[in-house]
């Protein structure tokens, strides 16, 4: 069996509204759509999906003592250079960051999976930069 190349796949935008919407739920229509699951052409080893916009951030919902008890670490490359924050200090700081941690965390580990995340746009607010690529509404 011959493997299938696309050279030029056709790309959309498409905008997910992320408020009172369930984290993991916005992350997994995230990642499939940026791997180009929903397509017929669909390659593992290929980078065929579409872009994604996600807007409201910061109003993203989380069930349980998630906003108290979840806990992301970072590691500057020093010793005892780990730093803590829970879901509530991360969504203050950097609000993009809990959905795009998430998001990463479903793509594959290597080369295309860093590829795939400079395909998602995610913003705290309701606004965004690309109105010129017409997004269209992706329902989760």
């Amino acid at each position: 069996m011959k493997t299938i190349y696309v050279n030029e796949p056709v790309r959309n935008w498409y905008v997910i509204d992320a408020a009172d919407k369930p984290l993991g739920r916005v992350a997994a229509k995230a990642a499939s759509v940026l791997r180009g699951k929903n397509k017929a052409i669909f390659a593992p080893h290929q980078e065929n999906g579409d872009y994604v916009i996600i807007i409201n951030a910061e109003k993203v919902a989380i069930s349980g003592r998630k906003r108290t008890d979840k806990v992301y670490h970072q590691h500057t490359g020093y010793v005892g250079g780990l730093n803590t924050y829970t879901f509530e200090k991360k969504l203050e700081k950097h609000p993009e960051d809990p959905i795009t941690i998430a998001v990463k965390g479903m793509l594959p580990n290597g080369p295309l999976g860093r590829k795939l995340l400079t395909n998602l746009k995610v913003y705290a607010g309701a606004e965004h930069d690309q109105v010129a690529q017409n997004p269209q509404v992706l329902d989760v």
